[in-house]
């Protein structure tokens, strides 16, 4: 495999636009459909999404998937068919299995769990799927609260199926050869990139440079092939989201 780093700019990207949602889409996604685009190693969904308070995504299914949510502003709230319900807030992953089958909702609407007052917040969050080991497994659910301090250090494992970060503080996912890392970076902060077959870097928000490619901004995303140990530096307060994978789909 040759050594590739791919920068897909943010107005590029695909998108759904609605009454309630705001959504942006790094690769093919419902009708937004490009045979040349469907996947990145093990990432087929990279989603920067915007929903109005109130709103949101009705009860809909899903199969064989590992669904990875990272909030950016506001909150969201889950229910699903397993009895998961919970909202979701910056700092707090949440990672959905689908398995051979499950139907859940996300929405806007948090006071109708907290009985707090209603807010006119939208919500802005990222969500990832990534394709499991194997399927017809049971569906499953996991969140967990991310300390700001460590994000703030350097990058963090967010969410892992690989062996070696079973002893860390992540959400577990059912691929071996996949893991997401994330950091708050405040400018002049460097993180290194690791190396992998397949990495995806993406900037949700501010903007960062990567070492031999210069600037990144909000919602540019970089493919690497073959490749890591860049450096990654922010230029203003920013966070970036890092899948690294050791493995790819065919096609």
């Amino acid at each position: 495999m040759a050594a590739t780093v791919d920068i897909r700019r943010a107005a590029d990207r695909a998108a759904t636009k609605i009454d309630w949602l705001d959504s942006k889409h790094s690769f093919s996604f419902g009708h937004n459909y490009d045979p040349a685009n469907t996947h990145h190693g093990l990432l087929l969904v990279n989603n920067d999404d915007i929903v109005k308070p109130g709103s949101g995504f009705d009860t809909h299914p899903h199969r064989d998937m590992e669904i990875i949510t990272w909030v950016l502003q506001g909150s969201l709230v889950h229910q699903d068919s397993t009895g998961h319900s919970g909202v979701i807030y910056p700092g707090l992953a949440q990672r959905m299995s689908a398995g051979r089958g499950i139907l859940h909702s996300e929405k806007n609407d948090s006071w109708t769990l907290t009985g707090d007052e209603t807010h006119n917040e939208p919500v802005h969050f990222v969500q990832m799927w990534v394709v499991p080991d194997e399927s017809g497994l049971d569906p499953g659910y996991q969140q967990l609260e991310i300390d700001d301090e460590l994000l703030r250090g350097g990058l963090v494992t967010i969410a892992s199926g690989m062996p070696e970060h079973r002893e860390q503080a992540a959400i577990a996912i059912r691929n071996r050869y996949a893991a997401l890392h994330g950091a708050r970076l405040q400018p002049g902060d460097t993180v290194e990139l690791p190396e992998a077959p397949y990495l995806h870097l993406f900037v949700p928000r501010g903007e960062v440079r990567l070492e031999g490619a210069g600037a990144l901004h909000e919602g540019d995303a970089v493919r690497f092939s073959a490749a890591g140990g860049q450096r990654v530096t922010a230029t203003e307060p920013a966070e970036i989201l890092v899948w690294e994978m050791h493995a790819g789909l065919a096609g």
